[in-house]
């Protein structure tokens, strides 16, 4: 994963940052989080790990922090304080997911996405599980799920409307159901 921890936080230039992995933002959270920096300042610096850029300066990937890069970028900074990591891609790639997945109010439905790019990428379930810190039974139910094409259970998890448990159960009933009716056939009637 990381080949070094970095000692101390570095002041990078805000448009050197490029964010790979853009998420969609609850505005109310976000506003808070323009609010708290713009009255106390930025209590957690950002994760970037740096590359050469197209120019040959250096140039960062964004690993955590986006919604702090977008707060500090709105009220106008042309710096922002960051912890500057050595890390390949793919490590960069599962440290923000690791981060996404953890951030408090996280919906089911993006968890969901962050496992389906994982899956793409060729991760088994067991490597999700330990890059993500998610449950195992976790997991294994969101794959069930999304093998089955049930987003619209997931949705209504999300929603609120019904527990996991019960999408489960609704999930496993309908393949049940399917598989039953491809194998009943009706009886025929012999002529009269």
């Amino acid at each position: 994963m990381m080949t070094d921890t970095p000692e101390s936080v570095t002041l990078v230039p805000i448009d050197r940052i490029e964010v790979l992995n853009s998420r969609g933002r609850n505005m109310k959270v976000f506003e808070e989080i323009v609010e708290n920096i713009r009255s106390i300042g930025l209590k957690k610096p950002i994760t970037l790990t740096e590359r050469e850029g197209a120019d040959g300066a250096p140039a960062y990937l964004l690993v955590c922090g986006e919604g702090r890069l977008s707060a500090f970028r709105l009220l106008g900074e042309s710096h922002i304080p960051a912890l500057v990591v050595n890390v390949t891609d793919e490590d960069a790639f599962i440290m923000l997911l690791a981060e996404n997945i953890a951030r408090r109010g996280h919906r089911p439905l993006e968890i969901l996405a962050d496992i389906e790019l994982l899956l793409a990428r060729d991760y088994s379930i067991d490597d999700i599980i330990t890059r993500t810190g998610l449950s195992e039974k976790y997991v294994r139910d969101i794959v069930f799920l999304l093998e089955k094409g049930e987003e619209r259970l997931i949705e209504a998890v999300q929603n609120g409307t019904i527990p996991l448990t019960t999408a489960l159960e609704i999930a496993r009933a309908s393949t049940t159901m399917k598989t039953s009716a491809t194998c009943w056939k009706r009886p025929t009637r012999p002529a009269s």
